[in-house]
C-alpha cells in the first residue's frame, strides 16, 4: 500500500485516501469531510479502479477539488491548468500548462507563513507547458501551499482580462481523485483548472434578495445589518440541536454562518472581522482559509495574534 490508494475498511462502512504511512503496521485514512482515522494494514483493502464498472456503485460522483478554486479535467479543455505527471511511482513533475490561444505572464510560488519562494517565472506561450518542480509523492503531507500568479497578455486591442492568482493546499482526498490526461502535455496525471471565473459579491442582488420592498429606497450599506468585529462559530453557539448533528451537517451550519456574516461585512463597508473557529481538528479553519483565497475583494487574512484567541481565530482584512 501507498500513499493515495483508495482504500475500504474491512470491517466498516468507511472509504477513504491513504495519507501516512505510520509505523507499527498502521495507515492514516482520510475520509469524507478531512477527517483521518488510523487503521491497521491488515484491516483495510485496495479499492480496484474497475470495481464499480463491474458492481456498479451507489455513491454519486463527487466533484474534484473545492468549490471556488479549480477542479479536475477528466477531459480537460481550453484554460489554464496545474499537472502532477508522475516520472516513476514515487516522483511527481508539477506543469503549468497554457491550454489558451493567448500568451501569459505566470509566477509560480511555495507559501510558507508569510514567507515564498519562487519555483518559476516567465512567459508561457499559447499552447505551451513549463515544469516548475517535481515532488515526491510520499512526502504529500508536507507539500506546501503554491501560489499561481497569472498576467494575461495582449499583443493586439482586445478585450481586457483581468490578472488573477490562486493559492491552492490539497486534501489528500480530493488530489488523488482528481486524474485526467493534461492537455499539451498529453500525458496522465492529475490535472486542476486555475482560471475558472470566481464571482465577486454582487451586493445589489444581494441586497434585493435580503430587503426585496426596500431595495430602492435605501442606500446600499443602510440595508444590511453590521455584524459584529468578532463572529463565533463554536456550533454550540449556532445551533441549539448540536449534539445531534453529524460532523458534516455541524461544518455546513458554521461555514454558512461565516459566508453571511462575511457578505454582510463587505457590503456594509467594513475593513476586518475576525472569526473564532476554535483549533479542533483544523477541517473549519482549513474549509475558511480555502474559501478566503480565492476573493479578489479581501485584502489578506491571517491567524489572531495568540493572546486574543490561541491561534483559534482568522482575521479577514477587507479591500475598502
Amino acid at each position: 500500500m501507498n500513499v493515495g490508494d483508495k482504500v475500504r475498511l474491512l470491517h466498516g462502512k468507511e472509504e477513504g485516501t491513504i495519507t501516512k504511512i505510520l509505523p507499527g503496521g498502521e495507515v492514516e485514512i482520510e475520509i469524507e469531510e478531512g477527517f483521518r482515522i488510523p487503521a491497521l494494514k491488515s484491516e483495510v483493502v485496495l479499492i480496484s479502479e474497475v470495481e464499480s464498472t463491474y458492481f456498479g456503485s451507489e455513491k454519486t460522483p463527487t466533484t474534484t477539488w473545492q468549490p471556488k478554486t479549480a477542479k479536475a479535467a477528466t477531459d480537460a479543455g481550453t484554460g489554464l491548468y496545474l499537472a502532477y505527471i508522475p516520472f516513476n511511482d514515487h516522483n511527481h513533475g508539477v506543469y503549468l500548462v497554457n491550454n489558451l490561444n493567448k500568451d501569459v505572464l505566470y509566477a509560480v510560488s511555495e507559501v510558507h507563513g508569510e514567507n515564498s519562494k519562487t519555483l518559476g517565472a516567465g512567459v508561457a506561450k499559447a499552447k505551451s507547458q513549463h515544469m516548475v518542480e517535481e515532488k515526491s509523492i510520499k512526502l504529500f503531507e508536507e507539500w506546501p501551499a503554491l501560489l499561481i500568479q497569472i498576467i494575461p497578455i495582449n499583443f493586439r486591442l482586445e478585450k481586457t482580462t483581468k490578472p488573477f492568482e490562486r493559492k491552492v493546499k490539497f486534501k489528500a482526498s480530493s488530489f488523488f481523485k482528481s486524474k485526467g490526461r493534461a492537455p499539451v502535455l498529453e500525458k496522465e496525471g492529475y490535472v486542476f483548472q486555475l482560471d475558472q471565473t470566481v464571482s465577486d459579491l454582487d451586493v445589489q442582488k444581494l441586497n434585493q434578495e435580503l430587503n426585496p420592498k426596500n431595495a430602492v429606497d435605501k442606500p446600499l450599506r443602510q440595508q444590511f445589518s453590521r455584524p459584529e468585529r468578532e463572529i463565533d462559530l463554536h456550533i454550540e453557539k449556532l445551533s441549539s440541536e448540536h449534539e445531534f448533528l453529524s460532523n458534516s451537517d455541524k461544518l455546513k451550519i458554521q461555514m454558512e454562518a461565516f459566508e453571511k456574516n462575511l457578505n454582510y461585512a463587505i457590503a456594509t463597508g467594513m475593513d476586518e472581522i475576525t472569526f473564532i473557529h476554535g483549533i479542533g481538528n483544523g477541517v473549519l479553519r482549513k474549509e475558511i482559509h480555502r474559501y478566503l483565497s480565492q476573493l479578489n475583494h479581501i485584502n489578506y487574512f491571517k491567524d489572531t495574534h495568540k493572546s486574543n484567541f490561541g491561534y483559534g481565530a482568522t482575521l479577514v482584512k477587507i479591500h475598502e
